[in-house]
């Protein structure tokens, strides 16, 4: 049956008087005189798979076989040839709140949105099926396997269709090395049925840094390259993590780009359900994001969110009862709440300009607006070269 929205729309002042009332009432996200438990420097593996030969079995195919893959993948291939920036990953890292799942750069929020990701990929449609194996505690496709079909297969659109499924388990949701893992292919057949990848592919993104932050370690399990594309920052293979930290910590808002213009929607989702925020469901797990936290990335006025309980909403599938926490949020979907868009540029209302200076920032101690330690001091402690996490 098909699911229908109870959409409501308001306009954007009755939201901004809900948000700081719910703000006034609850709390923000963060208890008044909370200390980060967070590490100083997270050292973050961005290692990847090795797209080489998916890149030559790419170059091979005629221009009649690459035109099928657009016509149903986009431009899923380009993300085989981004070329990944470490050392600017790794200080990007750096400024990801867990608190508000975004990131914060001085004195700018950020964060991908759906609409940015979805002019980067678009929503497939396959159904495939390959040899699954035992990997670990979850169960995997061996690329190989994978890789053999795309090669032998005598169906044109059934090789395109399974190397798209590898671009997937590779690329946009590398959990396991030179494996796809079972919940991608599990996403692709929900795909069939009219199931956007986005919000799974942002949930995935979000935890992931979430979970390398607090453990002040770990190798990122998301797509590289689509958070490299948000970062407007110049690019130099001589630049060191130290100068792009600089970079990323005095951005200004008018050095950061929106990546999708023609994509501002006239309405912004803003809450689900008795969520205050958006919940999201990734193939691995969930957690929750305050679209109201970035109102400036939609040209709009910016205002203060209703944040309280925020982290609550990130769980994995392995947690105690995260069946009925994800009826909790599939019901909440049933019922969107959108507000207008008010396009008056990059605004912000005093009411938030007090909330952020005031806000606790957990981010690195020594980028802290209210702290002595300059950038360059905390910057001749940070370490210059970061091991790959094994």
């Amino acid at each position: 049956m098909e699911m229908r929205f109870l959409d409501k729309i308001e306009d954007n002042v009755a939201v901004r008087m809900w948000a700081e009332t719910i703000w006034r009432e609850k709390g923000d996200s963060l208890a008044e005189g909370y200390v980060s438990e967070l590490w100083d420097f997270t050292r973050i593996s961005v290692i990847q798979n090795d797209l080489q030969e998916m890149k030559e079995i790419w170059d091979q195919w005629d221009d009649e076989t690459k035109q099928l893959f657009y016509c149903d993948y986009g431009d899923l291939p380009y993300r085989l040839s981004v070329k990944v920036d470490k050392h600017l990953f790794r200080a990007l890292a750096q400024f990801w709140n867990p608190a508000y799942s975004c990131f914060i750069f001085g004195k700018v929020d950020l964060v991908p949105t759906v609409e940015e990701y979805t002019t980067l990929l678009r929503c497939p449609k396959i159904q495939v099926a390959a040899r699954i194996q035992q990997k670990g505690d979850s169960k995997c496709i061996f690329w190989k396997s994978l890789r053999d079909l795309v090669l032998v297969h005598p169906d044109v659109k059934k090789r395109v269709d399974v190397f798209a499924l590898g671009i997937y388990g590779l690329v946009i949701l590398p959990k396991s090395l030179g494996h796809i893992d079972e919940a991608v292919s599990d996403l692709f057949d929900r795909l069939s049925k009219g199931v956007t990848p986005i919000p799974a592919i942002l949930a995935e993104t979000f935890r992931s840094l979430s979970a390398c932050r607090r453990a002040g370690e770990g190798r990122f399990i998301g797509c590289t390259q689509l958070l490299l594309e948000l970062v407007a920052t110049p690019r130099r293979d001589d630049i060191t993590e130290e100068k792009c930290m600089t970079i990323l910590q005095n951005l200004q808002e008018d050095d950061v780009e929106w990546k999708a213009p023609w994509m501002v929607p006239d309405e912004i989702r803003y809450r689900c359900g008795d969520f205050d925020w958006v919940p999201l469901l990734g193939i691995w797990g969930a957690v929750g994001y305050t679209l109201l936290l970035v109102l400036r990335q939609y040209r709009s006025r910016q205002f203060i969110p209703a944040t309280q309980g925020l982290a609550q909403c990130e769980f994995s599938y392995k947690d105690e009862n995260y069946k009925r926490k994800i009826r909790e949020i599939s019901n909440a979907w049933k019922k969107v709440h959108r507000m207008k868009r008010f396009t008056v540029g990059a605004m912000t209302t005093p009411e938030y300009y007090g909330w952020w200076s005031k806000r606790v920032n957990d981010n690195i101690p020594g980028l802290r607006e209210d702290c002595v330690q300059s950038i360059e001091e905390y910057l001749q402690v940070a370490p210059s070269e970061l091991e790959i996490i094994k």
